[in-house]
Formats: C-alpha cells, structure tokens, sequence
C-alpha cells in the first residue's frame, strides 16, 4: 500500500523528543537538579510521592529565570548553557542540549515559580501537555521551584511501562545519592512520601556523605587517592579488597563533576585490582576525573552519561598505576574492627545542614545501604607432607633470596616491624598465630603458601627462567579439531609455560617436554585442564587465562589446613610471604592476614566495657 510523506504536528514531534529525555520520573529529576546546579545552587530539595509518578518537586536557592525568559525556556533547544556549535568542544555545564523542560512539559503538568535577585517579585508559570495555562507575578524567595504532576498522563502507553511507586522511588534515591557525591559543596535533601530519606550538609567533606549513605564500614577503608599528570588528574577513594562487592554498582566515578559509565574506566579498574580480587568480584571505587574539556566529548547521549576519551590509552595507563601504587604504599591486613577507630571523626551533626529554601530547618534522617559480602572456601585437596617440606627447602641458588619491604615504617611488613614478629603457635592446625606489640596477627598457612607458590612460579615464567624435563618416550595424545585449534593458536603460551609439542601426524600431537613444576598434577591431566581453560577463553592471545590455570593448580598443591607445620618451616614461609610486592591476599584474592588489637581482645574478656 502507498503511503503519502507527511511532516509530524508539533504535539507528536514533542512528545517523540521527550522519550529520548524523560524515560521515568528518575529522568525528570536528575534533568531539573542538574539545572539546578547549573543556577549555582548551594540548597537543593527534591520531593516526591508514588515514586515521582504523581508528584516531584524541585527547589533550589538558585539564580532564578527572569519574567521575560520564562516562556522561551519552555522551547525546544532553548538553552543558557551554550551559544554555538563551538562551544560543545569545552562544555563546562552539566545541561546544554536545551531539551529537558520542553520534553518535561510535553508529558507532564509543569508549574514553575522563580525569582532571580534583582526582581522585586518573582514569577509563576503553568504549562500542561506542552500548552501554556498562566504566567503570574507571585510572592517568592531567590531561586526556583519546579513541581511536575501526573507524569505521562497524555501518553498512558508510556505510563505503563513504569515500575512500581517502590521502585521507581528507588531510581530516584539511587541518582540523589550520585550527586551528593559529586557536589559534596551543596546541601541536597530527598523527601519521599513526606519522610525525609537523604540528606547532606553541603559542608563539602566526601567522607560524610559516604558516612551517611553507605555507613562506617566502608569509611574505614578508604584509601584516599590524588594524582594528576597534566590534562588529567583523579582524587577519590578507593577501597581495601575486604570491601568488594559482586557487582559493579560500587564503582562510582565523575568526569568534571558528572556521573558516567565508563567501559575503559571499568577495564582499568579490573587491571590494577586483579592481584587483589577473587573472581566475580569487584572494587568500591569513588573517584573524580578533572579532565580538559577539550579531550572529552559529551555530546554522545540525551542522558549525558556516555563520554568520548580522545587519549584513551593515556587515561587507562594512568589510572592503572594510580590505582597499583596507592595499593601497593599501605599495608592490607584486614582489621576486624577498625571501624571503632573513626567514632567521633565523621560529621553528621544537623546544625551543619542548611535548610532548604521554603521550608524549616529539620533533623536529618540517615539511611546506610549495606551489601553483606560473601566468602567462598577452597575445596581441600590431599598433598603429601613430603611434597609440603620439598616445598618450604631452601630454594635453588639462581632464586633471588627473599628481601624485606621497607615501604611501611611503622607496620607489620616495616624492616623493624618484623623485628618484633613473634611466632605463638599454630591455631586448629591451619592457622599460624604472631604477636606484634600490641597487635595479634593471624595467618592462614593455606592462602599463604598457595600465595608464594604462585609468585614463585610467575616471576620465572617472566623472567624466561621456566625449566622443563625431558620425556622419553614422548607423551602421544589425540586431539579435537576444537583443541588442536586452541594448540595452535596459544602455541606461543605452551611453550612459555614449559610445554614442548610436535605435531605427530593427522590429530595426534606429541609432548616432548612439560614444565618441571606441575603442581602434584600428571603432564597429560595439566595439559587437559591447560587447554580447557584456553578453549573457554578465546578473548586474546595472552597469559591471563595460563596465570588463572596456575593459581588454581597452585591451590592443589599449596599445604592445607589441618595439616601440622614445624615453627621453622611456618617461619620460612612467613619469611617468604613477607617478602612479595603483595602478601595481603591469595591467588583467588581472600586475605592471607587478618589482625586483631590488644583493645580489642581485652574487650572480649570485659577487661574494658567502653
């Protein structure tokens, strides 16, 4: 059937235009607060009841829009934040597209009061589906206050693709918190079904609102961060390995004070963890980008939470080694309960807070969204007591002997710390108990060892110095076209790892030499288990999945709990640890260290009831 071209009415194009602004209430706020910092705002207040469905206010003690400009700030791609073309290469507001209010009015009942400093009286406005029902002199405060009712009430088959109120409301929740954390500076409050949820005091310190949103565990590891190099600079927080959760919702982090979703970000991020982390786990990071605008490009997204890098690589390096050294310069033992430390150091007294405004001063609520973290056990394979005291021998005398880290002056790992290591005994056969001034450290000899295995193993991989022994006769084995694929293509890894392999005619190949470490694992049992993990792995031709192979067969062959180790073969093993760029975690990443204060203990016996 022939169809004639027609142009769209405005209506329509209106309400098209607004899907790619206003999804659900969530966007509508997140539109209106940005405008809201954009007016210089240092008090900003949102409302909502059912979820923002029904009702969402917004006030702040902004700049304010004259009379004369309220009408046009209704336009379609009517904006203050830019002028031309041009200036997108350095945009410096968080809003610039001139979209969101006529997009919100399109599919919303918007009124609007706001006064700017210098009128005598400030101005009321009501525009309904995108048509304009009044514009009046009224009796304000400075600032600005947008309220939208009956969001997507002309557009109810949008309207039925939201959540429920809960959910909805949690969206908004989840935003506010975002941009109290990137405007630590402002003083925001989210009022839900009359009951204040978040609020902050706009007293600029970062650790309070993390205080007050996630709670003094996650205070308490902090790792402060404050790096720049030229164009490019990062401060922040990231957090102990302790701390990571099993998905990303933790990793927070702003380029030039807005919130965005980063994939390089994120593969960075992975990189510098990945010596610290068990798999499926992932870093708690807050952090704050200040970039060159002119080395960034917003202009990718109507949600403005995509960027462009124009220097990727540069970013992604420096934030790597950021990251490393920053864990690498402290010690990581866990602390059991170091967040008694920071009493009295967070400030959440509601003096501090200022009140929105058009309303009174209240009493802030806090709520803390905790995520407990889940642990995982290794599954106890048997390994010979020979095997285990083979191990712990002194090593051959091409191995580099131990040395002390310095880098800690006062810690458990400082020369003079470990001066003062005193070895107690050994705890239900697994763990390894060692006294340090005032403090008790408890070592796992499982994770421990596992630990110097694997490190032991790696740096002669990277340093070529991997020996292999001869096989005679060699070890013939037939492949699948699947394997002998993955042969092939990694052929450059087998051989790094110690595996010389011929082709022996049609689908069988012959193993000549396998490495000389194999971890209590025959050749042919290790080769299988090798390819396996390179099949399932096909992403790039590199060591990372033979790494991953070795941590897991270190594991095997590492000594168990239950298993009784002499005071000279725990103290050479201790020695070792001690002795790696990072001792704090195993291959798998759970903490070889835990520790435990004098305090503390006497705590537990009533010695001190405070």
């Amino acid at each position: 059937m022939e169809r004639k071209i027609t142009v769209l009415d405005k209506d329509t194009i209106d309400k098209i235009a607004a899907g790619e602004v206003v999804e659900r209430p969530a966007s509508v706020v997140k539109e209106l607060v940005e405008n809201s910092i954009d007016a210089g705002s240092d008090a900003v207040t949102v409302e909502i009841k059912d979820g923002g469905i029904s009702y969402i206010r917004v006030t702040d003690n902004g700049s304010g829009i004259r009379k004369e400009e309220v009408r046009t700030a209704f336009l379609r791609h009517a904006t203050s934040k830019i002028r031309s073309i041009e200036d997108l290469l350095c945009v410096g507001s968080l809003g610039f597209r001139g979209e969101a209010l006529s997009s919100i009015a399109s599919v919303a009942k918007v009124e609007l009061m706001t006064k700017t400093q210098d009128d005598y009286t400030g101005t009321r406005y009501v525009i309904e589906g995108s048509r304009e029902l009044s514009l009046d002199d009224v009796g304000i405060p400075d600032g600005t206050t947008f309220i939208v009712r009956h969001l997507f009430y002309n557009t109810p088959a949008r309207r039925k693709f939201l959540k429920t109120p809960q959910t909805e409301a949690g969206y908004i929740s989840d935003y506010i918190e975002k941009v109290m954390l990137s405007h630590p500076d402002i003083a925001f409050k989210l009022i839900i079904n009359n009951s204040t949820r978040l609020q902050s005091s706009g007293n600029g310190e970062i650790k309070d609102i993390i205080y007050s949103i996630y709670g003094k565990d996650m205070v308490t590891g902090l790792i402060p961060i404050d790096e720049s190099n030229g164009d490019l600079g990062v401060t922040g927080f990231i957090c102990k390995p302790e701390l990571a959760r099993c998905n990303r919702s933790f990793e927070i982090y702003y380029v030039n004070q807005r919130y965005i979703q980063s994939t390089l970000i994120r593969r960075a991020l992975d990189e510098a963890y990945k010596p610290y982390l068990m798999l499926h786990k992932y870093p708690v990071v807050i952090l704050y980008f200040d970039i060159s605008p002119d080395l960034i490009d917003v202009n990718v997204h109507p949600s403005k939470k995509e960027i462009r890098f124009l220097e990727g690589n540069t970013l992604y390096d420096f934030l790597v080694k950021v990251i490393r050294n920053a864990l690498s310069s402290r010690e990581l033992i866990v602390d059991i309960h170091e967040e008694e430390k920071i009493t009295g150091h967070i400030n959440i007294s509601s003096d501090a807070i200022r009140p929105e405004p058009f309303e009174k001063h209240t009493i802030t609520d806090f709520v803390a969204d905790k995520i407990p973290v889940n642990d995982t056990e290794d599954k106890p394979v048997s390994v010979t007591e020979d095997k285990v005291r083979d191990d712990l021998k002194e090593q051959p005398q091409d191995i580099i002997k131990p040395v002390q880290l310095s880098m800690f002056e006062d810690g458990f790992l400082s020369n003079e710390g470990i001066k003062k290591h005193r070895l107690i005994g050994q705890l239900f056969d697994t763990y390894w108990l060692v006294e340090m001034e005032d403090k008790l450290y408890i070592i796992d000899q499982h994770a421990a060892h596992e630990k110097v295995k694997y490190e032991r193993i790696l740096k002669q991989y990277e340093s070529g110095r991997v020996t292999s022994q001869f096989i005679n006769p060699p070890i013939v084995m037939t492949l699948s076209k699947a394997e002998e694929s993955v042969v092939n293509e990694y052929a450059d890894n087998f051989k790094r790892v110690g595996f010389e392999i011929e082709p022996f005619g049609g689908n069988e190949y012959s193993i000549r030499e396998v490495p000389s470490e194999l971890f209590g694992l025959t050749p042919t049992e290790y080769f299988h288990d090798l390819l396996d993990e390179l099949k399932n792995d096909r992403r790039s031709k590199n060591i990372d999945s033979v790494d991953h192979r070795i941590a897991t067969m270190a594991c095997k062959s590492a000594v168990k709990g239950n298993s009784r180790m002499s005071f000279k073969e725990a103290e050479a093993l201790i020695d070792e640890l001690m002795a790696l760029d990072n001792p704090y975690n195993c291959p798998h990443g759970r903490p070889t260290i835990i520790s435990f204060t004098k305090n503390e203990v006497e705590k537990l016996f009533k010695r001190i009831v405070s």
